[in-house]
């Protein structure tokens, strides 16, 4: 059975809502651990120490193991709440682990080969993921820490399946029966729209600003005249 994680745990009587909040508060994360034909247990767990693991795709793909006291418990995760505006764990969902009993969980998918394909490296072509996990089961003595599918000779216009993952002994895909979803493929990159030509007619730089100042000029010239006409008018009456 491989053990990626160990994590200490305490028991937790108090539940509710007011309890987690003073759990959070001295910087513990409440949890609960069930399965394996007992019942639920309310536990609290080490903040930082989770906080430091959570980044890692291994820890929701590993068996961690949680010392409880004098005694000790494998699990695997099932979920982890982060808070929405906080960098905080909110509450993790432990399933216990037995060792003759099939385990269901989500393992990663590493693609090799990429950019050494002839779709990409002769042929120009992108790479897109559909998807970068898959739902497994299997004994937790066959668990693997992800799954591999090469691409190194995958052509440009082609495509994997769930179905074209190699699976390790003691490994299957629950929902492969009925769905053989795409996984990766190999396209052509899209052709960017070419930007609008300026129009001809549009003004050379300068030309409006060289019309604007025309048109005050020819505004001023106008407006000399009436003024001069308006002296002369006031000059004549005061003879008068």
């Amino acid at each position: 059975m491989r053990i990626a994680f160990s994590f200490s745990a305490e028991p937790r009587e108090a539940q509710g809502k007011g309890a987690s909040r003073r759990l959070r508060h001295m910087h513990k994360v409440p949890a609960i651990l069930y399965g394996g034909h007992a019942q639920a247990e309310p536990l609290a767990l080490e903040h930082h120490k989770l906080l430091t693991v959570i980044a890692d795709e291994r820890f929701y793909s590993s068996i961690v193991q949680l010392k409880i006291g004098e005694r000790t418990q494998e699990a695997i995760v099932k979920d982890v709440q982060m808070h929405p505006a906080k960098n905080q764990i909110v509450h993790v969902d432990l399933q216990r682990v037995t060792e003759n009993e099939p385990i269901r969980l989500h393992v990663p998918i590493h693609f090799a080969g990429e950019a050494g394909s002839p779709g990409v490296k002769t042929q120009g072509g992108v790479v897109s993921h559909m998807l970068t996990d898959v739902e497994i089961v299997c004994l937790p003595k066959d668990l693997p820490e992800y799954l591999e599918l090469d691409l190194s000779q995958m052509n440009i216009n082609e495509t994997k399946f769930l179905a074209d993952i190699p699976l390790p002994s003691g490994v299957s895909i629950p929902h492969l029966a009925y769905r053989n979803a795409p996984v990766v493929s190999i396209h052509s990159p899209r052709v960017a729209e070419a930007e609008p030509i300026a129009e001809a007619a549009a003004p050379a730089e300068g030309a409006p600003a060289a019309a604007g100042a025309a048109a005050a000029t020819a505004a001023a010239a106008e407006a000399a005249p009436a003024e001069t006409g308006k002296a002369g008018q006031k000059k004549e009456g005061g003879k008068k």
